[in-house]
């Protein structure tokens, strides 16, 4: 017979955390989960909201028995869902997150008034013409010159980076951050492949390609040397 517990819940400075045993049924969970929070609540009688994360293992949930959860929890006085976490996704968020990790490669120049758009990384084997721009929700590699506008991480990645053969952008966005290139810079003597990111102080820069290595460590895999 079968000892083990299959809610286990822990206090927090924040409020709770309930453990679900994700190797019994969910009828027998969501029972156990009821009994288990009547007993905590009586040990807390307080005004005092409790907030509570649920933490359910290899255990996939399906929206409708989510909602029945947070019904069970929300039915005890002082007692508040947070969050309902499972290590188990959907095909179809296993899919958004392949599309989001995806390098789409496109040759071709972008011209003046065309914007071209992917989700995920950007390898662009092409030029950047003034009044173009290039959008990606990833990062974006531009094998030739960068004259129009970049936005990498249009969704929201702040950890994005733009690169190109030739930084002549008019304006460059990563995420929610802009910076507008100034007039009249002057044509760089040594053609050296550039990158743009955002610093810790919440600006963009732009440094040598090279400065990604320390910058972004999880986006290279250079072996050897320092």
């Amino acid at each position: 017979m079968k000892n083990n517990q299959n809610v286990t819940i822990k206090g927090t400075k924040d409020g709770l955390t309930l453990h679900l045993d994700d190797t019994c049924s969910y009828e027998e969970l969501k029972k156990e989960l009821d009994r288990k929070l009547v007993n905590t609540s009586n040990h807390h009688e307080t005004d005092k909201m409790l907030t509570v994360k649920v933490k359910a293992g290899n255990r996939y949930l399906s929206q409708e028995q989510k909602e029945e959860l947070k019904e069970v929890i929300r039915q005890k006085r002082n007692l508040i869902v947070d969050s309902i976490d499972t290590n188990v996704i959907t095909m179809e968020q296993a899919e958004e997150m392949m599309r989001e990790n995806e390098i789409v490669t496109i040759a071709r120049i972008v011209r003046s008034g065309q914007v071209l758009e992917v989700t995920g990384d950007m390898l662009l084997v092409g030029d950047v013409n003034p009044g173009g721009t290039v959008k990606a929700s990833g990062n974006i590699f531009i094998l030739g010159s960068l004259k129009g506008v970049a936005h990498a991480g249009f969704t929201g990645n702040e950890k994005a980076v733009i690169a190109a053969s030739a930084m002549r952008a008019s304006q460059l966005r990563i995420a929610g951050y802009v910076n507008r290139a100034p007039d009249g810079i002057p044509e760089q003597e040594e053609k050296v492949m550039e990158c743009a990111y955002i610093t810790d102080d919440g600006q963009i820069a732009v440094d040598r390609l090279q400065a990604l290595i320390k910058i972004r460590p999880s986006l290279t895999r250079f072996e050897g040397g320092r």
